[in-house]
């Protein structure tokens, strides 16, 4: 059975401003990274199988090892399939030589309508063994900070 974690909050946002937020890259550099990491986007084409690539850096001297190098992740995302203003859908490949890491991630985002603004749940499938559970919920909350932050 593969692992499955998620998080969700509510925004006071859109739908069509969150999802707007996916589609443009260096918006995605400011809000994707989670607490110390900054992205940048090497390649990126949002549309229906389309993708993009983006290397995470992280950021000081008290960090883990990166996936990729000594201090980052590079990950390879191919998007599945595209709701507007509703639902993303994610297929994740991380770029490293251990077989922790091995695997492809299902990442989907989703979007509902709710009284206060939009309730914006992430869910990642088959997560890869190497990727602690405590670490990857940390992420997810502290992106989806990121994400209001950005859009309210």
């Amino acid at each position: 059975m593969s692992r499955i974690d998620e998080a969700s909050r509510i925004i006071r946002a859109s739908p069509s401003a969150l999802y707007g937020a996916f589609e443009d890259p260096s918006a995605m550099e400011r809000w994707l990274p989670p607490k110390g990491m900054t992205g940048h986007m090497k390649a990126f084409d949002f549309r229906d199988d389309g993708g993009y690539r983006l290397r995470l850096t992280y950021v000081g001297e008290n960090h883990g090892r990166g996936k990729s190098s000594s201090d980052s992740d590079d990950v390879e995302v191919r998007l599945v399939r595209l709701v507007r203003d509703s639902r993303i859908e994610q297929a994740v490949t991380f770029d490293s030589e251990d077989p922790r890491y091995s695997g492809v991630m299902t990442v989907t985002w989703t979007f509902t309508p709710a009284p206060s603004g939009t309730e914006v749940t992430v869910r990642c499938e088959n997560v890869p063994e190497g990727i602690g559970r405590a670490d990857h919920e940390a992420g997810l909350t502290s992106t989806l900070d990121n994400l209001a932050a950005f859009t309210e």
